[in-house]
């Protein structure tokens, strides 16, 4: 037989065998679940460093996040609606979840406002199992980056002023990594049938 034939006939045995492996790493994929809330990403997504304080003023950053599955959310504690309204939704999803330790963080955008204190009294009005992160402007900025979050001071007539800031919700595994992301408009009962389905992919043993 010709040489054409026997390199006719290598090229689709690399082929195959190319397509072969490709398959094989797709079977070996873990199965990404499918969310009416938002998105789940096919490789959790690791946080960029990034120094906050609690309410308490003690030193925070993403390791503060690690050990448990998180909810984070960007928010303020002069938010009229947007803020307290998902804060509630979500500490309500928190309650009828059979999750453990799942806890909701809320990063502040708002620095000059919220202070630890001030920071410490909001979340408390909500009865949940709340974290919350608060900061210069310079590091809640950083912390934003990290998270992928856009917020920008808005003024107002007669000096007062708002915050614009994204309304997502990211889902930490117990390594601190996004591991899905919420987008409005929420629902009660979609986001406790979302988490439910991220339940397995949660729990990281707390490694990064």
């Amino acid at each position: 037989m010709s040489n054409r034939y026997w390199i006719s006939v290598g090229a689709v045995a690399v082929a195959a065998a190319l397509a072969g492996v490709y398959v094989a790493r797709m079977l070996n994929q873990p199965a990404v679940p499918s969310l009416e809330s938002g998105t789940s990403l096919p490789t959790p997504r690791v946080l960029a460093p990034f120094d906050l304080v609690d309410t308490h003023g003690v030193a925070a950053s993403a390791a503060t996040l690690r050990g448990h599955p998180t909810l984070v959310f960007f928010g303020f504690t002069h938010c009229p609606d947007v803020c307290p309204t998902t804060l509630a939704l979500l500490t309500s999803v928190q309650k009828q979840l059979a999750i453990p330790n799942l806890k909701i963080a809320l990063i502040s955008v708002d620095p000059a406002r919220d202070t630890p204190e001030q920071l410490g009294k909001y979340i408390s009005s909500f009865g949940g199992d709340l974290i919350g992160l608060t900061g210069s402007a310079p590091e809640i900025v950083n912390a934003s980056k990290s998270f992928g979050v856009a917020a920008s001071r808005v003024d107002l007539p007669g000096g007062d002023y708002t915050m614009d800031h994204s309304a997502t919700v990211f889902v930490l595994d117990s390594a601190a990594r996004i591991i899905a992301v919420f987008t409005p408009p929420f629902a009660a009962g979609a986001l406790t049938r979302d988490m439910a389905r991220l339940a397995p992919a949660l729990d990281a043993g707390g490694t990064s």
